[in-house]
């Protein structure tokens, strides 16, 4: 069974987006192209993310009129989005929709995957569900150097130091890389 990981980019106030689910703040970085291309994106077999995050990729990369771009990003592996309601798809692209609990839908995330990892792209609070669910492994940021004072937070939930241990940190550029083993609650 592959490791579940959630590997995103963060402010130094730790929002991950900002009021209006944008990243200009990103991409506004010196720098932030040569970090993108720098830092490895997580080897996974299935990635997952939630609707506020397909829809800004979709939005963003224009998606439906270049559905191309989907292969060049995801290739040919399956993507979970988690939503509410019905949502486009890109011709060709293996996407499929779940609806309710992260933990509910575990077994069939991970019998996708097989022996490899899951990368939950975003956002903060699906990632904190998989905490909940204790399933998640490990938790990468990148960190940039932006303030927003408010917007998507990088993690809504309390994890305290006990159960993240750093087993990476790296300078990129104007990035902070850090990356930690999430262990399960001491007992």
């Amino acid at each position: 069974m592959g490791r579940i990981r959630f590997d995103t980019a963060t402010t130094i106030d730790g929002y991950i987006a900002d009021e209006q689910n944008s990243l200009a703040w990103l991409f506004a970085v010196p720098g932030s192209d040569d970090a993108e291309r720098d830092i490895a994106t997580p080897d996974s077999a299935v990635d997952v993310m939630g609707s506020t995050t397909y829809e800004w990729m979709l939005r963003e990369m224009d998606l439906l009129a270049h559905p191309e771009k989907w292969t060049e990003f995801f290739g040919a592996k399956t993507v979970y989005v988690f939503t509410s309601r019905e949502l486009p798809t890109p011709d060709g692209a293996d996407i499929r929709f779940l609806r309710g609990a992260v933990a509910d839908a575990l077994p069939t995330i991970r019998e996708t995957a097989g022996d490899g990892d899951v990368w939950v792209i975003g956002g903060g609070d699906l990632a904190g569900q998989f905490l909940d669910a204790g399933a998640l492994d490990e938790l990468a940021v990148s960190i940039a150097p932006v303030t927003l004072g408010a917007g998507a937070p990088l993690f809504p939930r309390r994890l305290e130091s006990d159960r993240l241990h750093l087993v990476e940190a790296t300078q990129f550029g104007q990035f902070v890389r850090a990356v930690y083993e999430v262990r399960a609650p001491s007992a």
